[in-house]
């Protein structure tokens, strides 16, 4: 049943769109298929220079030999024939009880126990890099996908499906710009461009926009089409691998409302930093607040373990860090593990190397790493910051993820490297997230090093 679910999704749509003779539409979700641009592949029809009938038959050539185009590869190929359609999973939004778990390889690993091998996961393994997701963008809104919880679900399975047996771990598909959103705020995701926000704060004054201080305003009722995602997923799961929830850091989201989206310089951003200090304390306190309640509620939705993302962490020197970053992690975690305390909690600060030790010493359970420092200096200041507590802090990460774009032999050799690098007690997984232009089979060659690499006798 799990590797059905949502397979009939494309299949379906495919043969509806060609049975309809919508060819336009058809051809957009094809060519996201294929990875084929939708303009060469239209291009006769807008000209008129094939019948709708002629075009119809050209591309159901084209479909029944979909397993010849190397670009989409044999697995994906079988999956997208069409067929019979099995039916569909109908939502599940009951929390009272789940799937028993099969493999707690992760949840093990961020408990500080032993596993026979590292386990293994990719933050974005849900994402623009598959065909499968470009299919359904096609027909949805980015954020239409991550407010609709049958297909935030999809999205979710996609590549624990695609890579059968290779993840130990699912990660909720959604956005950590849903918190702004939440809180009022605009916020569209633009093609070629990413995040924009149509109306940022530029002053301190603009902070009145904000309703997460007006009465009424519920954090698990603005965000609860995330939980039901992640209930309706955890079903779906049927308890192949523990399932992750996220969100966005503090000063990483203040960095977005304030910016309108993503920066170089972030010299909006720092500004209220340095010449509204107060102001901006008083902003990161409001989203910390609102994320700490939002991350319980996915647990009370299903998720099994929590990750926050503080991807502009190394925008900030030490001291700044430490004021405007730092004091709204530990908040966050330490109310987090007051309510939830057997859920597994990472932090990913980007770029921040130098705080290592502060955020050892935090609620965190697992720190996870980006590719710019040595796991083995990472894990001796770690131990050392440590040194006489019963904590346990886990390491996680670390591959450049532009090395997927080297050979399968390159990815081999840096996967093993990385395994060794990290010792016989960590998570594995990239240094940041999955890029839109990877390869999928490449991502393969690195799960699949990763078991062979981090096995322990």
């Amino acid at each position: 049943m799990f590797n059905n679910y949502g397979q009939s999704y494309q299949e379906q749509r495919m043969q509806q769109l060609m049975e309809q003779k919508q060819m336009k539409d058809f051809m957009r979700m094809y060519s996201n298929l294929v990875g084929r641009c939708f303009d060469d592949c239209v291009s006769d029809f807008t000209s008129n220079k094939l019948s709708e009938k002629e075009l119809s038959c050209t591309n159901r050539c084209t479909l029944k030999n979909m397993k010849l185009n190397e670009r989409v590869g044999q697995r994906f190929a079988e999956e997208t024939m069409p067929g019979e359609n099995p039916p569909s999973l109908p939502p599940n939004f009951d929390t009272a009880s789940f799937p028993k778990l099969q493999n707690d390889l992760y949840l093990r690993a961020a408990r500080g126990e032993k596993t026979e091998r590292a386990p293994v996961w990719c933050m974005r393994q849900a994402g623009r890099y598959l065909p499968e997701f470009r299919a359904i963008r096609v027909e949805h809104d980015f954020f239409r996908v991550c407010r609709t919880p049958e297909l935030a679900t999809e999205v979710t399975i996609q590549p624990l499906r695609r890579y059968a047996g290779l993840l130990d771990a699912a990660i909720i598909f959604s956005d950590i710009l849903v918190v702004p959103q939440a809180m009022g705020m605009q916020v569209e995701m633009v093609p070629g461009k990413g995040p924009h926000f149509p109306d940022p704060l530029r002053d301190p004054h603009d902070v009145s926009r904000l309703v997460d201080l007006e009465e009424g305003f519920s954090v698990d009722k603005e965000l609860d089409y995330v939980y039901k995602a992640i209930t309706n997923t955890r079903h779906t799961l049927q308890g192949q691998v523990p399932l992750l929830g996220f969100a966005g850091a503090p000063w990483t989201l203040m960095a977005y409302m304030i910016e309108g989206g993503g920066s170089k310089t972030f010299a909006l951003a720092k500004t209220w930093l340095f010449k509204h200090p107060e102001a901006a304390r008083q902003l990161l306190s409001r989203i910390a607040d609102v994320v700490a309640v939002y991350l319980v509620g996915q647990v009370r939705a299903g998720a099994q373990a929590l990750q926050l993302f503080e991807s502009w962490a190394g925008e900030l020197g030490p001291a700044d860090f430490a004021q405007f970053s730092l004091p709204y992690l530990s908040r966050i975690a330490a109310f987090v593990k007051q309510k939830a305390p057997h859920v597994p909690l990472t932090v990913f600060a980007k770029g921040a190397h130098y705080a290592l030790e502060q955020l050892a010493l935090s609620p965190f359970d697992v720190i996870s790493l980006d590719w710019t420092i040595d796991p083995r200096e990472a894990r001796r200041r770690v131990d050392e910051a440590c040194a006489g507590l019963s904590k346990k802090v886990v390491l996680q990460g670390n591959l450049d993820p532009t090395l997927l774009f080297g050979s399968p032999d390159v990815i081999r050799k840096r996967t093993e490297e990385m395994c060794r690098a990290f010792g016989s007690a960590h998570i594995a997984n990239l240094g940041h997230g999955m890029m839109p232009t990877h390869d999928p089979e490449h991502l393969r060659v690195f799960l699949e090093s990763v078991h062979a690499a981090s096995k322990t006798s």
